[in-house]
């Protein structure tokens, strides 16, 4: 294959601290069974990028147990494969990286053994369906030197976190700016989705272990406009970016609409972990309404605009409302959940109301019991 895949699982921690206290980004849980590395994963795969390597950092547990081998993606493979890299900082230190340049500098020696004359690199925080081959068709078509996907926006978007915006004219990027809180309709966005010659990408590697250099977007690419012919490629599908706690509650409640919900599974290509597991069991006092419910559940109660993850009980007179509810959550009798987030293993005794709002969802964290 003529390209090797680089994914980034922790570098925008900072978004969600909440879902990412005893896990990465990369493995946070998504539309009822997925995770979000699974979607730049099968991106690669179904692109025909057979050696991948993710790199760490920390919290990396439930990732390493979801990931495995990479069968359940088609690459448990002799040769290249999924690959998961150690979290480490540059060659003169055995400190964690801050930065996506100071976390290239760690893994220079997979970079050197591939063979591929591309790489793509994606970060883990978005929901997206991305052909990379049309984007390094288009690459090569422009003779550019880097090309980085941006998204524009369609309405205006909370940003807590500081956003990378793009000035873009006939196709060539020739400004970056930085932005914070509301970034208005029609603004491009980085998805921070990176190609280049694996080469280019070496040599900007060693450059920056010997100038000091720390910051990808604002040491290479920003400071180089002019010097390297950057392209923006514009991404048209549907993409929902896990900025905050309130985008990653958005981005499930998206998935709910049926023609988002084609769009990203419909061709039944966005791959993750199968999990053996007994069908959802309703009850006859269950009413369903525009819901995702993944598998080993028993539903008696009322579940309406939610995502349901497996293995989750509901129980007799529950109404649980625009609500994700993650793995082994037990609700119990004539509970109330709306507009709530339940991490895993969360207990709610019976008779609990509790609500947030749809521009405020409250959040409960892993093991907790109310």
């Amino acid at each position: 294959m003529r390209a090797v895949g680089i994914i980034f699982s922790n570098i925008h921690d900072d978004n969600v601290p909440e879902l990412v206290r005893e896990r990465t980004l990369g493995s946070i849980p998504v539309g009822g069974r997925y995770r979000l590395i699974d979607f730049p994963l099968s991106n690669m795969v179904n692109s025909g990028i057979d050696t991948v390597g993710i790199i760490t950092k920390s919290n990396y547990q439930s990732l390493m147990d979801h990931v495995g081998s990479g069968k359940d993606w088609d690459l448990a493979r002799k040769d290249g494969g999924v690959i998961i890299l150690p979290p480490y900082g540059d060659r003169e230190s055995s400190s964690l990286y801050t930065t996506r340049l100071e976390a290239l500098k760690g893994i220079t020696s997979f970079l050197f053994r591939a063979d591929e004359e591309y790489v793509v690199m994606t970060d883990c925080d978005s929901i997206s369906r991305v052909n990379y081959n049309d984007v390094i068709d288009s690459h090569i078509r422009n003779q550019a030197d880097i090309s980085i996907i941006y998204k524009k926006l369609e309405k205006p978007e909370y940003f807590p976190k500081t956003a990378t915006i793009f000035d873009v004219q006939d196709g060539r990027i020739v400004g970056v700016s930085y932005k914070d809180n509301v970034v208005e309709t029609g603004t491009n966005v980085c998805t921070n989705v990176f190609v280049m010659k694996k080469s280019l990408l070496q040599n900007i590697v060693v450059d920056s272990i010997s100038h000091n250099k720390h910051h990808f977007m604002t040491d290479i690419v920003a400071a180089n406009l002019k010097s390297m012919k950057i392209i923006g490629y514009e991404h048209k599908g549907f993409y929902a970016g896990i900025t905050s706690l309130q985008a990653y509650f958005d981005s499930n409640m998206r998935l709910l609409d049926q023609d988002v919900r084609h769009e990203v599974f419909g061709d039944r290509s966005v791959f993750t972990k199968i999990r053996d597991s007994a069908p959802t069991k309703f009850g006859n006092s269950a009413i369903i309404k525009n819901s995702m419910i993944a598998d080993g559940c028993e539903i008696e109660g009322e579940v309406e605009n939610s995502i349901i993850f497996r293995n989750v009980k509901v129980a007799r007179g529950a109404v649980v409302k625009n609500s994700i509810i993650m793995q082994n959550t037990v609700l119990g009798e004539n509970s109330t959940l709306n507009c709530i987030i339940t991490d895993k293993n969360v207990v709610v005794r019976n008779r609990r109301v509790l609500s947030g709002s749809e521009n405020h969802p409250f959040y409960i964290g892993k093991g907790i019991m109310i």
